[in-house]
């Protein structure tokens, strides 16, 4: 089963998210900051990261530098979520790495989507 962590350190935006990808049959862990999002990517080995951006402690770029850094992380799909849409925003996730970039208000279908291309590109890369 596709194990799914999701940093989100707004409740109702978390278990709004927990919700639909249960639903969809994917594996959930949850954090509610960088921080400890950032020890369980690094403990539960997920196969994909959905990150808010800005999270108290330690926010998304630090999270996903982090994961580049380690040789077991490195290539860890990560999808980032935010309500900045500006390309600055945009540009530095991607140049730190990340593999999509949500604005919110995001809906289901965009979610699903980014998910599933990630996971699918993993999958090509493993077995390619």
């Amino acid at each position: 089963m596709t194990k799914i962590l999701i940093i989100e350190d707004e409740e109702s935006v978390r278990e709004n998210i927990l919700d639909l990808l249960e639903a969809e049959g994917f594996d959930t862990i949850t954090a509610a900051n960088g921080r400890i999002g950032l020890q369980l990517a690094l403990y539960e080995d997920p196969d994909i990261v959905v990150c808010d951006l800005m999270l108290p402690e330690i926010d998304g770029y630090s999270v996903l530098t982090a994961l580049r850094e380690q040789p077991f992380t490195a290539t860890m799909p990560f999808i980032f979520l935010t309500a900045r849409s500006s390309r600055v925003d945009f540009y530095q996730g991607m140049d730190l790495g990340a593999d999509d970039y949500l604005t919110k208000p995001f809906t289901r279908a965009e979610l699903l989507s980014a998910v599933t291309r990630r996971l699918l590109k993993q999958a090509n890369v493993t077995i390619g």
